[in-house]
């Protein structure tokens, strides 16, 4: 599976993004997509996850209610819907495929190149 998200660029602080994670690869529906984010001088950290079938989804503490994540196998993609941005979501975001949603990114068996979020305040 080769993964290529995209949709980041600038955006002030209480506005919306939409990230796109677009898969290819037939097997696309058996992984789990999860997104990380990392920014500069910090660890690359957990933000949201959907199960294959798209039935569990999974957030951080940090964006439950303002990011929802969805996916469609159709369509060979996963969405990530960030509202009431804050400047403390800038960073790259990434997507990743792996057989279970994880919190960690060590399981992860394909990742995109990620794609820059800036919140200004």
């Amino acid at each position: 599976v080769q993964l290529q998200a995209s949709g980041g660029g600038l955006v002030q602080a209480g506005g919306s993004l939409r990230l796109s994670c677009a898969a290819s690869g037939r097997t696309f529906s058996i992984y789990a997509i999860t997104w990380f984010r990392q920014a500069p001088g910090k660890e690359r950290e957990f933000v949201a996850a959907v199960t294959w079938g798209g039935g569990r989804t999974y957030y951080a503490d940090s964006v439950k209610g303002r990011f929802t994540i969805s996916r469609d196998n159709a369509k060979n993609t996963v969405d990530l819907q960030m509202n009431t941005l804050k400047p403390e979501d800038t960073a790259v975001y990434y997507c990743a495929a792996g057989g279970a949603a994880s919190r960690s990114p060590s399981p992860y068996d394909y990742w995109g190149h990620g794609t820059l979020v800036t919140v200004s305040s």
